[in-house]
């Protein structure tokens, strides 16, 4: 009978812990679920939880600075690291509490990765070349106005002068037919008298 007793108490207690470990598997793969939430700046965010251990990944669907963010707290502590779409990876020191809220390019800006140049470059040069276009534009159409102006001015001048030159070549002409007319006339009597 104490044998039954024992067999009994022996597979009760064996029943138990084989529930607590069950229900410790389960608690520890409930808490090892991800959820991912949508987040700004065309991102979203994955959150797990494993042994105690927070990891929120942030991951970017098209920045050309940054491609994800992985925030991890243990033990009250966080640390955030900043990963660029060719891999290179960098620890967010400066407001690290804005790495699953702030946009792409300004956690870019606080990991120290440089932007792209050649994109900055590219955009002052159509803006440069906006204004060059304006101000030839501007050039042009001034000096347009500046050449119709000085016609305006150059053609009454050019009448006048015109006018002038006739009316003196019409009275030098008439000064040359007098005088012509005189010496004929004065030929013509000295001939009269040579001429008996």
């Amino acid at each position: 009978m104490i044998q039954r007793i024992l067999i009994a108490a022996s597979i009760a207690s064996l029943s138990m812990v084989a529930m607590s470990c069950s229900r410790e598997q389960a608690n520890t793969n409930a808490s090892n679920v991800a959820t991912t939430t949508t987040a700004p700046d065309n991102s979203e965010i994955t959150t797990t939880n494993e042994n105690g251990v927070k990891t929120e990944t942030r991951t970017f669907r098209n920045n050309p600075r940054v491609s994800k963010i992985v925030v991890t707290t243990r033990d009250g502590k966080r640390t955030v690291k900043v990963y660029s779409p060719t891999g290179e990876e960098r620890e967010l020191k400066s407001e690290p509490e804005k790495a699953l809220t702030a946009t792409g390019d300004a956690i870019a800006d606080s990991a120290g990765f440089v932007k792209d140049k050649s994109t900055t470059v590219g955009e002052k040069t159509v803006d440069t070349s906006k204004t060059v276009v304006d101000k030839t534009k501007e050039g042009a159409s001034t000096a347009i106005d500046k050449t119709k102006e000085g016609a305006s001015k150059v053609i009454p001048k050019a009448v006048d002068t015109t006018k002038t030159v006739a009316n003196k070549t019409k009275s030098g002409a008439k000064t040359v037919a007098n005088t012509a007319a005189e010496g004929a006339k004065k030929t013509t009597n000295t001939l009269k008298k040579v001429v008996p």
